[in-house]
């Protein structure tokens, strides 16, 4: 191993030492101020030790202009079905508190973050090693700004910093990671920027909620990964750049419809709503793990005894069979039982309770879902 190498991996060990025991122990980088001021001094460390390499890299423009395109895309898509969905109020930022304590300094983490990471990037040399490395340093930068111990209060609060925060930082820091050994720092502070701020600039955003919200940061950087990779991959075949920008004219538009549709589609927004089954009270008929394709638009009138339905109840949703539906002077109960189960559901469903009818079911493709619900029970 090169003696460049040790040095950086033994500069990442440290800072990600002092990165742990600052989130466990000190936990002050979570102030913006306090990061900015940390990633300054990384990068007077980093210059003395390592020194500065000039940004030599080509087609930053063209990787800037292909960055444009997918937002202008996918804001007209985002926006489109908040028409449908209903619009949300964003928090106000421009005050004289919030410019000073969010916005300059977290515009000042983008820009430090990024040339901080593009000059490791460089050191490492093409080394998949330092590389991998450089990408877990950074997610633990990020980690460290975000974490607190009442992210891990409780198994729930465990479940939820994990699926909102953690999950789009490793999308995040990969994505980087890749653009910047490509292409620099200039792509990837252009699309941080607009992907973390663009909500203070707009007064209200698509009431999407924040599970949806966390998939798609979480999936959004995969395009941009998918475009840049594309774009170098054609070009390392010597394809004129001008087919490889009419071929993202097409193909970008249609995965972000793709991701979009998929996303929307698992959040229950759409007719149709997919629930992975996370017992196994159903079984034979619907085994755990199985995802259930609910049909939300199913009238309560017309459900019939012997039909599956979705419905709310304590808190959680449930799925089973109707065995009894008692109408009262126009009022409906209803009465489930799940088929492996010996007795009838103890309790009566209401009409304001039903999600919908099931109408098909894809087997073992929930499972994932299910391990991770049952990690932090």
């Amino acid at each position: 191993m090169k003696k460049s190498y040790k040095r950086l991996i033994i500069f990442d060990a440290i800072i990600a030492i002092i990165l742990l025991l600052s989130s466990f122990m000190l936990n002050i980088l979570r102030n913006y101020w306090y990061m900015t001021i940390f990633l300054v001094i990384l990068l007077a460390i980093f210059k003395y030790l390592f020194g500065f390499e000039k940004d030599r890299h080509r087609y930053i423009k063209d990787i800037i202009l292909n960055m444009l395109i997918i937002f202008f895309t996918a804001f007209i898509i985002y926006y489109i079905f908040g028409i449908f969905i209903g619009f949300v109020r964003t928090d106000n930022y421009f005050t004289l508190y919030g410019i000073r304590t969010y916005i300059i300094p977290y515009v000042l983490m983008i820009i430090l973050k990024e040339y901080l990471r593009s000059q490791m990037v460089n050191k490492s040399e093409k080394s998949k090693w330092l590389l991998v490395t450089t990408c877990i340093l950074f997610m633990l930068i990020d980690f460290a700004n975000t974490f607190s111990k009442d992210s891990v209060a409780t198994n729930y609060n465990t479940f939820l910093y994990i699926s909102l925060t953690i999950l789009p930082i490793i999308s995040n820091n990969i994505v980087c990671t890749y653009i910047a050994n490509k292409v620099g720092p200039k792509p990837n502070i252009f699309w941080l920027m607009i992907a973390k701020l663009y909500t203070l600039v707009v007064p209200f955003v698509p009431d999407v909620g924040m599970y949806l919200e966390s998939l798609i940061e979480f999936l959004f950087p995969f395009i941009l990964l998918y475009n840049t990779y594309s774009f170098f991959a054609k070009r390392d075949k010597d394809i004129p750049v001008s087919y490889i920008k009419k071929r993202i004219y097409i193909e970008m538009p249609v995965l972000a419809i793709f991701v979009f549709m998929l996303a929307y589609f698992v959040s229950g927004f759409f007719r149709y709503y997919a629930i992975a089954v996370a017992t196994g009270s159903m079984h034979p008929k619907i085994k755990v793990g199985d995802v259930v394709i609910v049909d939300q638009r199913i009238k309560y009138e017309d459900l019939k005894i012997g039909e599956v339905i979705a419905y709310k109840y304590d808190g959680i949703v449930v799925v089973h069979r109707l065995c009894d539906i008692v109408v009262i002077k126009d009022d409906y109960y209803f009465y489930t039982k799940g088929d492996a189960n010996n007795a009838m559901d103890n309790y009566i469903i209401y009409p304001d309770t039903i999600i919908g009818k099931v109408e098909a079911k894809v087997p073992y493709i929930g499972l994932p879902t299910v391990w991770l619900n049952q990690l932090f029970e």
